[in-house]
């Protein structure tokens, strides 16, 4: 049994309001439809990942496509977009179908679909209602409805390929999900218990409660770096990847970039993988004279395969000499291009220490950073 992750995100979601489509709104630190492929890219059930974008979001298709997963384009309405998913479709045996606006499917509910495919060609889950359920018209409550059998369908919804491609080539109209779509071909659907946190992102009301139920999920990470270097001869020192003229350098095995440094050991620590000299000894010669992003792009890639987001770095330069004012942006610039992140969230400043201590007397430059990590 292989299967691929069908996300469809190529709605536009205008009850949501804000300045774009919902899926691409931030929710807790990141875009609702990070949360919603990373659910899925967490999960070890799952082989292959296929997101469906508007035409109009193509723009969006790189930085998936750099993940490893594959773009399909969107149609005019959703059951349209389901079947160009389904096309971008390789030699998968199962798919399940999720909408991008679940950012908040679990693990369990994931598993309960696969697990029910097993035996099943098709599977969904279900949450049972629990309120009285009311008609209404002008305001006005003009009856009530018994719930007894009724649930609220939720994705991912599972099928075998066949069978739901079949089924969606053979469906005339407009369905409310894919379910509809197998049960008018004849297929069988098993409910699988469904998730009250599994919440379809339709309202602004809507991203407030999503942020509450997948902050109480995270693993957030607090990581701090500390770093010092002495000057020495040179006419230049590097801080934060940008070549600062001076009267001296600075002293290292590298280049000496101390600034780097400290961001480094910092998202080093949020992960609990040592520090720089660990991964990169100062005993070995192939690193003498080496230019410090090789150490940050390793961290970062560290981000990444421990299936974390770099959300924030904070990096104080502590020093008399040189000025780190004018300097600062491109070093924030610099460093947020490595860290692939928003230069909102790289912040580089300095302090004195009012002359006092080795920084006081100008023998040198000390670093201090927190970065922090986030995995949901």
């Amino acid at each position: 049994m292989t299967t691929t992750a069908l996300i469809v995100a190529a709605g536009r979601g205008t009850r949501a309001g804000g300045h774009a489509p919902k899926q691409w709104q931030m929710l807790a630190g990141t875009r609702v439809i990070d949360h919603t492929v990373a659910a899925f890219q967490n999960h070890p059930g799952i082989d292959r990942i296929v997101v469906v974008l508007h035409p109009d979001d193509m723009a969006h298709a790189a930085s998936f496509e750099d993940q490893g997963i594959t773009i399909a384009e969107g149609g005019a309405d959703r059951a349209t977009s389901v079947r160009n998913g389904l096309a971008a479709l390789g030699g998968e045996t199962h798919v399940l179908i999720h909408d991008a606006a679940r950012p908040c499917v679990s693990a369990q509910v994931i598993s309960g679909v696969l697990d029910a495919l097993v035996t099943a060609s098709a599977a969904a889950p279900g949450l049972a209602i629990t309120d009285a359920l009311w008609r209404g018209a002008d305001g006005r409550i003009t009856g009530t409805t018994d719930r007894a059998g009724l649930f609220a369908a939720q994705t991912p919804q599972g099928f075998e390929v066949a069978a739901i491609c079949a089924a969606h080539e053979a469906y005339a109209g407009t369905a409310l999900d894919d379910v509809e779509v197998a049960r008018a071909a004849g297929i069988t659907v098993t409910m699988t218990p469904g998730d009250g946190d599994n919440i379809k992102i339709t309202t602004a009301d809507d991203f407030a409660r999503a942020a509450r139920i997948l902050e109480n999920r995270m693993d957030i990470r607090t990581g701090n770096g500390f770093d010092v270097h002495a000057f020495g001869p040179g006419d230049h020192v590097m801080l934060c990847g940008v070549k600062i003229p001076y009267d001296q350098g600075l002293v290292g095995h590298s280049d000496a970039d101390v600034g780097m440094h400290t961001v480094t050991d910092a998202i080093y620590g949020a992960l609990a993988m040592g520090d720089i000299g660990q991964h990169f000894p100062p005993s070995d010669p192939q690193w003498k004279g080496a230019s410090s992003d090789v150490f940050l792009r390793h961290a970062v890639g560290l981000v990444r395969e421990k299936g974390f987001t770099l959300c924030h770095v904070d990096c104080t330069l502590i020093c008399e000499h040189p000025k780190v004012g004018p300097h600062s942006t491109a070093m924030r610039k610099f460093m947020a291009e490595i860290l692939d992140i928003d230069i909102a969230r790289m912040s580089v400043k300095a302090t004195t220490t009012e002359r006092l201590g080795f920084t006081g007397r100008g023998e040198g430059i000390a670093a201090m950073a927190t970065a922090t990590l986030v995995k949901s």
